[in-house]
């Protein structure tokens, strides 16, 4: 991806992750962008916040939201999707203010999605590759995105990929091989925070 990102612009974007979080769930208040914000972060992204428990040393998904496609500026779709992740992901109820610290932050910045064009669906398993793309399915009002790291922590191969993001859709796993079902792949640039407050590592995302 011709957008990147450097170890301290990650670490940037999840201390305002963190620090979102904890002033809207202390004082109910949304945070502007710091001052001291790049004008890079003024570039429009997509971006994904992950809120994660950590139990056994095995992370446990808390919260998850972001905005697909590049529609607002970077730093600004971080604030709003740290606020999402924590208080609106309808899988779990609202993060607490005493639960951040016994959580990670992750951030997954996008590529723009682009289409997936095949002439027969099984050629989806050559068009997209573990540990490199992310998918969204859409069929009709339905639509399922799955990060680019999720495969990787699940061990699935391309056709159980597809299937999973088929299931996260609401359609059944065996979709992708029907007619009316578009697919789209973008990759990500994630920084993981390795334990609560702890230090930020760029993700390896490769199989």
């Amino acid at each position: 991806m011709s957008f990147d990102l450097a170890q301290e612009e990650g670490k940037f974007l999840i201390h305002l992750a963190r620090t979102t979080v904890k002033e809207y769930l202390l004082n109910g208040k949304k945070m502007l962008p710091p001052k001291e914000t790049s004008k890079k972060f003024f570039e429009k992204c997509g971006v994904f916040v992950t809120i994660n428990n950590i139990r056994n040393g095995e992370k446990e998904l808390r919260g998850c939201i972001g905005y697909p496609y590049p529609t607002s500026p970077l730093v600004e779709a971080v604030i709003d999707s740290a606020i999402n992740a924590a208080t609106e992901d309808p899988r779990f109820e609202p993060l607490s203010a005493e639960e951040l610290d016994k959580v990670v932050f992750e951030i997954s910045v996008l590529t723009p999605p682009e289409p997936v064009e095949v002439a027969n669906p099984k050629e989806y398993l050559n068009k997209i590759k573990v540990g490199e793309n992310g998918l969204i399915v859409e069929k009709g009002y339905y639509k399922g995105l799955l990060l680019p790291q999720v495969p990787v922590e699940w061990g699935w191969c391309e056709e159980e990929f597809l299937c999973q993001c088929c299931i996260k859709a609401g359609i059944p796993p065996d979709s992708w091989l029907t007619k009316g079902v578009k697919i789209y792949k973008f990759k990500a640039i994630v920084f993981e925070e390795q334990t609560p407050n702890g230090e930020i590592n760029r993700v390896q995302l490769s199989k």
